[in-house]
């Protein structure tokens, strides 16, 4: 999947959830997203960190 298909793809979904919520509901959904995706990346850097300093031992 190159880049426009995933802008778009994404787009897609946000319309199609958008349309089915109402903007207390989206709001809620857009802050749990928000920390998800904090989240991740959080555990992705703190598997990084932990790799390069194993590999350092």
């Amino acid at each position: 999947m190159n880049a426009c298909e995933l802008t778009a793809g994404v787009t897609v979904l946000a319309n199609s959830i958008t349309s089915k919520l109402n903007d207390d509901e989206l709001t809620l959904l857009a802050s749990i997203l928000v920390q998800l995706g904090d989240t991740l990346v959080i555990i992705v850097t703190q598997r990084s960190i932990c790799e390069k300093t194993c590999q350092n031992k």
